[in-house]
């Protein structure tokens, strides 16, 4: 137990005063805020187009009732045929032509956009939008109702969830979010820390260093020792990344708080029903720690569910980077088999967010090598606990099972040089006798 810890003490603090590791884990939370920044600075209308549309309503129907909105500005024009104003609407200053012929109200056909390029989908869309909201209400005053009592008939529901004895109001978007970010983030740390770990074992190997450990402990005690390190690293950068990112948060919103105002004033631009959908946001956000998510729950199983994920894998990946020799074809065709459950399991984590309580779901989340990502998932909307137990015991389980043949693995590829390995020698070496 004393060299095991020995080889940890090893990896993590070689590891954490290498210039890379400050560097990564200073940059990652700047580059995540700024990324941030740039999805807020380009959804409150930074760089966006302005169609400037010529209209020309031969109906009569559509006068000053068209609303300028997401980059369209209408301007009515009379006096012009469509021939003549179609070959010169760009000396006037125009992106296109919306024509409006006579139609019948009951079955509105023939308008058309004359332009020099394709129209945005956003463009195209609100357009659209426009002709279908007048003809509606044209439709609307022939039959001789009220568009007040109209709106009024018109049901917005929203639908609430309360859940648990305590009867707490729940979230679906919270319980998306919490869930999607912390599957997403095991799933980064399994991949990113794994193929570290592989990496480290194939420059050991390759450096002849491993031969001289092996020398004085056994290869399963280096291999436990390799892949705890690096675990300790991938927490130590996790926590500081947290702290860190908090502090450009509350920054942000010191130094920024126009960013909100910004943000609410793009929705009103979208109209009254996205604006009353961004105040709900808002309500729902600010009503996070109050919702029926159990948060210690959360994060207690985020930590189990990041380290043993991690464990089990890193054995797989510190198995094959004892097989081979910095030859990064051979080591793609290694690493495959042990990439796919992780790539297979993110796509199914999706799944679960959408229906947690399916059968793929809740198959996924209990089986060992796809539990730490659809488990974490589904977590936010309440899992039994019957469930969870198993799940945990069973990636407890999967965990020895894979560190165990992952040992099996490493003790005899560690030491071989200049062969080429394939997955059936390396199942053979797992039925030796130590």
């Amino acid at each position: 137990m004393q060299k095991t810890w020995l080889i940890i003490k090893r990896e993590y603090i070689s590891r954490v005063r290498k210039k890379s590791f400050i560097l990564i884990t200073l940059l990652v939370p700047v580059i995540i805020a700024i990324f941030f920044a740039a999805i807020v600075f380009i959804a409150v209308g930074a760089g966006k187009e302005n169609l400037q549309v010529g209209v020309l309503d031969s109906s009569g129907l559509f006068s000053n009732h068209l609303r300028n909105g997401h980059g369209v500005f209408f301007r009515y024009v009379s006096g012009e045929s469509l021939t003549k104003f179609q070959n010169n609407y760009a000396k006037a200053g125009f992106n296109g032509v919306l024509y409006i012929p006579k139609f019948d109200i009951a079955d509105p056909k023939g308008f058309t956009y004359f332009g020099s390029s394709q129209l945005g989908l956003d463009a195209d869309s609100y357009i659209a939008t426009q002709l279908d909201s007048v003809i509606e209400n044209r439709r609307i005053a022939l039959a001789g109702l009220d568009r007040e009592k109209f709106d009024q008939i018109n049901a917005d529901v929203e639908l609430k969830t309360v859940t648990g004895e305590d009867h707490k109001e729940g979230s679906v978007l919270v319980a998306f979010l919490v869930g999607y970010a912390s599957g997403f983030l095991i799933y980064f740390a399994m991949l990113f820390f794994g193929m570290m770990t592989m990496r480290g074992v194939m420059e050991e190997k390759t450096n002849r260093i491993a031969e001289v450990i092996i020398s004085s402990v056994k290869p399963f005690q280096l291999m436990l020792g390799k892949i705890i390190g690096i675990a300790g690293v991938g927490l130590t950068q996790f926590f500081i990344w947290i702290l860190l990112t908090f502090i450009l948060v509350t920054v942000a919103e010191i130094f920024a708080p126009g960013i909100s105002q910004h943000a609410r004033q793009l929705q009103a631009m979208h109209g009254a029903t996205q604006a009353q959908s961004g105040s709900n946001l808002s309500m729902q956000i600010h009503q996070v720690l109050n919702s029926n998510i159990n948060f210690p729950l959360v994060i207690l199983a985020f930590l189990f569910y990041f380290l043993f994920g991690y464990l089990m894998y890193a054995a797989l990946f510190a198995a094959v980077g004892s097989c081979v020799d910095q030859d990064a074809t051979e080591s793609q065709a290694l690493t495959f088999p042990v990439t796919m459950p992780i790539i297979i399991s993110f796509f199914i984590m999706f799944q679960a967010i959408q229906q947690p309580n399916g059968a793929l779901a809740i198959g996924a989340s209990i089986f060992p090598l796809s539990s730490p990502l659809v488990m974490i998932a589904r977590i936010p909307f309440g899992v039994p606990w019957s469930q969870l137990a198993l799940s945990a015991l069973l990636l407890i389980g999967g965990f020895i099972l894979t560190t165990w043949a992952a040992g099996k693995i490493y003790r005899t590829g560690i030491l071989l040089y200049g062969k080429k390995i394939t997955l059936k020698e390396m199942v053979k070496w797992l039925g030796r006798r130590s």
